[in-house]
């Protein structure tokens, strides 16, 4: 893998007291998480990429885990990773251990690693247990948060006592966007900086030809779990507005991609306001089956205001979608107004903004183009490189 043999050699105490190999060179790398596959959620569906990706560039990579596999507990292989699976039976199989810093560091002890990246949510019991469990052993550790909570949301109250701690025992605090990362350091003022580690795309896999759309019809797409945080009675009220302020000689339609447990709710509300004709519900879909509704579309919307990052809106501005999105989020880290999108403050303005790129067709199409010709920078190895850098930077070194 790259080691000295003197790595190799030592004992475990003595392990973490030496300096991990520099950015650039091959690194063993835990990455923790609460969930994970077969669970596909926004966390664990980032968590997966990146280990693929830093295990294709020669790392040796493996995971932490309170969710049930193959196995409910011990370790198996996924993509070609060893996958620790630390659990307990919990009603709903709820990813929490009684006894996590137990055995996570068990885990560590038994695989010795240079560096653990632990993801967080705004409630994350399992990945706080691991935090623990490193400082314990003394590995250099690196902890994304991957949410942001509102000012009276108390969870995020308890995040930041954690974070305060964290920052305390030398852990390396980080954040998939700047508005994420600015959130922290408002609640946490003696934290500091806050890295950036963004969340990642295979660019080339969501390139798209040009096709060309009936100029009668805007037709829209969003991809997202159809959950209350994620806001979905709202867009299609957004929707809604939007078509009533283009008026009757345009059509907008929206194709909303995925599943969920307000799935019911928002097809009764189609029902109830007669929106048959605006709104059609796909389920979920595979990456072939997206990239096609991609195709058939010209505008992406994302109506969450709690988006720590937004990889469904990073996929489709790659497609060369135009993007329309709430400016308090963190899909701004990718999304400027009237660059590659258009960016609201509130949903009458995201319904102004749809209506807008329903009347102005070169807008929209200057958009569009933009999109097509300049790749995000959110790419695999911009973001390798800054996660290699936040590593060296957890073991203090240049």
């Amino acid at each position: 893998m790259g080691m000295h043999k003197d790595q190799r050699a030592c004992r475990r105490v003595d392990c973490h007291d030496r300096p991990i190999l520099s950015y650039g060179h091959m690194v063993r790398i835990a990455h923790v998480t609460d969930c994970y596959l077969p669970r596909t959620g926004g966390i664990e569906t980032q968590v997966r990429a990146l280990a693929r990706h830093q295990a294709a560039s020669g790392h040796e990579v493996s995971i932490i885990t309170a969710t049930p596999g193959v196995k409910r507990s011990g370790t198996e292989i996924v993509d070609g990773l060893a996958v620790t699976r630390i659990t307990a039976k919990i009603p709903g199989d709820l990813p929490i251990h009684p006894r996590t810093r137990h055995h996570v560091a068990a885990a560590l002890q038994e695989n010795p690693v240079d560096v653990v990246h632990v993801h967080v949510g705004v409630i994350s019991p399992f990945a706080w247990g691991a935090i623990r469990a490193a400082y314990q052993l003394k590995i250099p550790t690196v902890v994304t948060v991957h949410g942001i909570w509102g000012p009276l949301a108390s969870p995020g109250y308890r995040l930041s006592e954690l974070i305060a701690k964290w920052a305390t025992w030398g852990i390396t605090i980080s954040a998939v966007s700047q508005v994420a990362a600015k959130t922290i350091e408002r609640a946490v003022p003696t934290l500091g900086e806050v890295l950036v580690l963004p969340n990642g795309i295979d660019v080339q896999d969501w390139q798209l030809p040009v096709r060309q759309h009936d100029s009668s019809t805007l037709n829209l797409v969003t991809v997202m779990r159809l959950a209350p945080r994620k806001r979905t009675l709202p867009l299609l009220k957004i929707v809604k507005a939007a078509q009533e302020r283009a008026g009757i000689t345009m059509r907008i339609h929206l194709r909303l991609v995925g599943d969920g447990p307000e799935r019911s709710r928002a097809e009764s509300f189609v029902h109830q306001h007669g929106l048959k004709n605006l709104v059609s519900f796909t389920g979920r879909l595979d990456h072939a089956g997206i990239r096609e509704i991609f195709a058939m579309s010209d505008v992406y919307v994302q109506p969450s205001v709690k988006e720590s990052f937004g990889i469904a809106a990073l996929e489709a501005r790659a497609a060369g979608l135009p993007v329309i999105a709430r400016s308090q989020t963190g899909t701004t880290q990718f999304i400027r107004d009237h660059q590659e999108g258009l960016l609201a403050q509130t949903d009458s303005g995201m319904a102004s903004a749809i209506a807008s790129l329903a009347a102005d067709r070169a807008l929209l199409a200057q958009l569009g183009e933009y999109n097509r010709s300049t790749a995000p920078e959110q790419s695999w190895p911009m973001v390798l490189a800054r996660v290699d850098e936040a590593y060296a930077r957890a073991r203090h070194l240049d």
